[in-house]
């Protein structure tokens, strides 16, 4: 369960806009979450696209590299922190994260916020009453 394949990763442009113009999200610095739940069954209970401003990290690397330290938290904490909330079948969710950050950070930084993340996520999730 600790892998991060294809299947996971939000590709569709249909389903990218769908969850840009109707989904819900918070902020928990330095993310941005966003989500959605779509009817239809997946392999995967949640689909998630990882985005970092080119505005505030002008150089490729630094992209890259935030992006990979965040992949590398969200691979290791969806089994634990996120998958328990997604008990549906007939439901996907649909997640983006952006770093909205200013900085670089360690990686143990990343890994503690992505978990208060997907905690608030859950807490939104269940007062919202579309779980």
């Amino acid at each position: 369960m600790k892998t991060f394949i294809k299947e996971e990763r939000l590709c569709s442009r249909k389903s990218l806009d769908l969850l840009f113009k109707n989904g819900s999200s918070f902020l928990l610095y330095p993310f941005r979450l966003s989500y959605l739940f779509v009817p239809g069954k997946s392999a995967f209970p949640a689909q998630v696209v990882i985005n970092v401003s080119k505005k505030r990290f002008k150089r490729a690397h630094d992209r890259n590299l935030i992006k990979r330290r965040t992949r590398e938290a969200y691979r290791l904490h969806k089994a634990t922190d996120l998958y328990p909330l997604l008990n549906h079948e007939d439901q996907t969710l649909l997640l983006s994260i952006q770093f909205i950050g200013k900085e670089h950070y360690e990686y143990a930084f990343f890994e503690k916020k992505l978990a208060n993340a997907f905690k608030k996520l859950i807490v939104t999730v269940q007062a919202d009453g579309t779980d």
